[in-house]
């Protein structure tokens, strides 16, 4: 069957600020709670959800974490959007170019997608209409809320929807949502056995190393 939309997550898929964000969260724990987790640990445990779900995540295993915690969260993030300049996936802008119908549903709150847009540059391939954050739905991934809401925004049937993803978080929320998932291991945090076996327990058909590998795909799905 043909494709008919692409759903890009932002975070280890469009730029590489996955870790950076993972690397506050990280910092706060140890600085504000004590809690002294590794890299293995935080990525493990916290990557590809949003704020809220890391929340509920952190409770579920025992660490309570206050409004303070999470605004103080967002106001590092913030400061490195400030000094640092992010750098778009190689290759990734030769997708965006195609004349297929795209958008982002990221695990951000809209206001700091906007400005990591900006930041990448990439104003001029999405528009804010074009734009779904975890504060748009009532459950942030793994659940399907933000894909079925991309969808329907955009006006497409979940199965036509192809989902770019680089969690696991992400990419269950998408074959919750019955779309279909391409798992991008571009960046070094996710290359490596562990993950690609978890992915193909999930029966995840196509998982790409490079944006070259992705349009690849995308040229046959499309």
């Amino acid at each position: 069957m043909v494709k008919k939309l692409i759903i890009w997550d932002f975070d280890g898929v469009i730029a590489n600020t996955e870790d950076l964000w993972l690397k506050n969260r990280q910092e706060l724990l140890k600085s504000k709670l004590g809690i002294n987790w590794d890299w293995h640990k935080i990525n493990n445990h916290l990557r590809g959800m949003s704020d809220k779900t890391k929340q509920e995540k952190l409770s579920d295993l025992g660490v309570q974490t206050d409004e303070t915690f999470w605004k103080d969260a967002f106001l590092m993030d913030l400061e490195v959007m400030q000094r640092k300049k992010f750098v778009l996936a190689p290759g990734i802008e030769k997708i965006f170019e195609l004349p297929i119908q795209q958008c982002i549903a990221t695990g951000g709150v809209f206001d700091k997608t906007m400005l990591k847009i900006k930041n990448v540059g990439i104003e001029k391939y999405f528009s804010s209409s074009q734009i779904f954050t975890a504060d748009m739905v009532l459950n942030g991934k793994p659940e399907p809320d933000l894909f079925l809401l991309a969808c329907q925004k955009m006006g497409f049937e979940p199965k036509d929807a192809v989902v770019i993803e680089d969690s696991i978080a992400g990419l269950k929320a998408a074959l919750a949502a019955h779309c279909t998932p391409i798992a991008f291991l571009g960046f070094y945090t996710n290359e490596q056995k562990k993950y690609v076996s978890y992915l193909q327990n999930l029966n995840i058909d196509y998982v790409c190393q490079s944006m070259q590998e992705v349009y690849d795909v995308i040229q046959k799905l499309f």
